[in-house]
């Protein structure tokens, strides 16, 4: 007879003061060039955007859900590229093409009945500074603007399009309790 298998561990490893900051948050806003993607704009020969999306972040996405924390997206850009993944991962609040963010950010969150206290935000560069600067965890991937990464409560070790909305994943979920439920909810 087969041995049981031993448990999962989380193998995460977030510095306290980051979790207890991250504790409140029940909503991620995430900007989408240079976040969701790694910020390259592939145009085909008909003039169609072409977006290139990492399977993990939309892995972290979708325990997200699970968790109760609801991601919403506000992009300047919209494209049918986009709206297909977003389909897929079930991200119903969005905001696409958008100039201004913050006007498009908080009619999200008044339809959800959210404020900024528990909200966790994750952009790369100047058009998210006003959504960052409201955020309970503002959030940086690794090759933001300078200027996003001095604001970032967080910076990723990983880079937009490559992981970074993941990583961000793990930490929401670790600092709400949830990572170690649904890793030994797996068969």
């Amino acid at each position: 007879m087969a041995e049981p298998l031993p448990p999962l561990l989380p193998a995460t490893r977030f510095a306290p003061q980051l979790l207890l900051r991250a504790q409140p948050v029940r909503a991620l806003i995430l900007d989408v060039d240079g976040v969701l993607t790694d910020g390259g704009l592939y145009f085909s020969g008909e003039g169609e955007v072409l977006k290139r999306f990492d399977s993990l972040d939309g892995h972290g996405l979708k325990l997200l859900q699970q968790a109760g924390i609801t991601p919403m997206v506000v992009s300047g850009r919209d494209a049918p590229a986009l709206r297909v993944r977003l389909a897929a991962l079930g991200i119903a609040h969005q905001r696409l093409g958008v100039q201004a963010k913050l006007p498009a950010a908080q009619a999200l969150l008044a339809e959800l009945g959210l404020d900024w206290p528990e909200v966790a935000v994750i952009g790369d560069d100047w058009p998210d500074l006003p959504l960052l600067r409201r955020a309970q965890l503002a959030c940086a991937p690794a090759q933001a603007h300078l200027q996003v990464q001095a604001l970032a409560h967080y910076r990723t070790l990983a880079t937009g399009g490559h992981g970074a909305v993941r990583e961000l994943c793990d930490l929401l979920l670790t600092a709400g309790g949830h990572y170690a439920r649904l890793l030994a909810e797996l068969p």
